[in-house]
């Protein structure tokens, strides 16, 4: 389902409803109440009364486009389906995404029609899936465009720097994240944002080198070993960027059967 779309569509069938009753529809009404006034005629309250049609559009109009105006331009939910970023987010997680942060786009069109900034090293972002922009993907950016981005021995090197690990200790999941019981927790400061990553010591690793192209973004799972990201599909590119995620407002884990309430309300790094 074409949520966008959806609105855009709902929005413009509403709002046309309503501007033909304005122009035309509503003065032939008063024209009528007025000539049923002049002849002295029991005046009809159905005279007066708008189409079924023209009532429901312009109850729903403001909301409508209210709502089209948040989710395109402000602020966006979104749902973690996955565990492919914990330990930052968890599946349950239902996040809300800054949609100016990398300027302003039309919806379903996702044309830029503002430039606002570009996702920096470091920050989440949720965007189009390059191989299917239908769906939503959401990943750490690890390379902006001119780096040169390598993986060896489970650590990420920026343009020839090694970035800093420091263990933590086994990491302990609960619900769906159980699976990763065990996995090595370390934290990771990439250009001054601390996050957590899982590591498996003993997982399959799946090095690489790689520089980013002109308006392109490099892209990595913080569940490094149970990640399908830019090491397997390539780059995200700037059209396909969604916004930046920012917050956690709920935590639902159908595994766990229950509502996390310790993470809601917090931010996210």
């Amino acid at each position: 389902m074409d949520f966008p779309l959806i609105l855009v569509v709902a929005t413009a069938i509403t709002g046309v409803v309503w501007l033909l009753d304005t122009l035309f529809w509503a003065p032939k009404r008063r024209a009528r109440m007025a000539v049923s006034a002049v002849s002295g005629s029991a005046l009809d309250a159905e005279l007066d009364k708008p189409p079924y049609l023209v009532d429901l559009s312009r109850s729903f109009f403001p909301v409508i486009l209210i709502v089209l105006v948040i989710r395109s331009f402000v602020v966006e939910p979104f749902r973690i389906p996955s565990g492919s970023m914990m330990p930052t987010l968890l599946v349950g997680d239902f996040i809300l995404v800054n949609k100016f942060a990398y300027g302003l786009r039309l919806p379903v069109l996702n044309t830029r029609i503002l430039e606002l900034g570009s996702p920096q090293r470091g920050e989440i972002i949720v965007f189009r899936y390059p191989e299917d922009t239908r769906v939503d993907y959401i990943k750490r950016v690890i390379g902006v465009p001119g780096d040169t981005v390598a993986y060896r021995n489970k650590v990420l090197y920026i343009n020839g720097q090694a970035i800093a690990q420091e263990p933590v200790g086994a990491y302990v999941g609960a619900g769906s994240g159980a699976v990763m019981t065990g996995a090595s927790l370390r934290e990771e400061r990439l250009d001054g944002i601390n996050h957590q990553i899982l590591v498996l010591p003993e997982g399959f690793e799946h090095g690489f080198e790689y520089t980013v192209g002109a308006g392109q973004y490099f892209v990595m799972g913080d569940n490094r070993d149970n990640s399908r990201d830019s090491r397997f599909w390539g780059t995200v590119p700037e059209a396909n960027l969604v916004g930046k995620a920012f917050f956690i407002w709920m935590n639902w884990d159908s595994a766990a059967g229950r509502i996390d309430w310790s993470r809601i309300g917090n931010g996210i790094n």
